[in-house]
């Protein structure tokens, strides 16, 4: 119900920030299945938000998903403890779409409709909050839906994104109102 609030009340999206121990990383290098599986928990649904608004497909990002996690198992004694975990895994998240959509793009695709039917999003628990993102994968820009769903789905704040998707966080902050203002007229206009 959060990301529709958000749309419909224009309430900023409440969502829990993920917090994680960098003391997984190592853990998870000297082979700790407990540390990888308490990652996977905490992250899974942010990482899946991010491929997804990336490569608009459900099995792209849930194969994305699965190479981010394989990537992070093989590469975790690489991870340098600053303080910034998430962006970490963000860069390799981005760098497995890049490297997927690279790969489709010498194959054929379907239509952009035909991959918003197979869109992800039965894991948004929220009835409201699941239909609110079909509709901002149809009518919204690719980079807007990828700020609202990491801020939305995934609790990650706007400098944070910006950061992320270097972009300024003047260009998030007004992208992510733009987008919401869209969402909230087009809904309106269904009712």
């Amino acid at each position: 119900m959060l990301i529709c609030q958000a749309v419909i009340y224009e309430m900023p999206a409440q969502q829990a920030e993920i917090q994680l121990d960098e003391s997984l990383f190592s853990r998870i290098a000297a082979g700790d299945k407990d540390a990888f599986l308490t990652l996977y928990e905490k992250c899974s649904s942010v990482i899946f938000a991010y491929a997804l608004s990336m490569l608009r497909s459900r099995a792209d990002a849930e194969d994305a998903m699965q190479d981010v996690f394989l990537k992070i198992r093989g590469a975790a004694h690489l991870y340098k403890p600053q303080g910034k975990p998430l962006a970490w895994i963000f860069t390799i998240t981005r760098n497995v779409c890049l490297m997927m959509y690279r790969e489709q793009a010498h194959t054929a695709q379907l239509p952009e409709e035909e991959q918003v039917e197979d869109l992800g999003l039965d894991r948004i628990k929220d009835a409201d909050d699941r239909l609110t993102l079909e509709k901002a994968f149809t009518i919204l820009p690719q980079d807007t839906c990828r700020i609202i769903m990491l801020h939305a789905v995934g609790g990650i704040k706007h400098r944070e994104i910006a950061n992320l998707l270097k972009m300024p966080l003047s260009t998030v902050l007004s992208r992510y109102n733009r987008g919401l203002k869209k969402l909230r007229a087009e809904l309106e206009g269904m009712l």
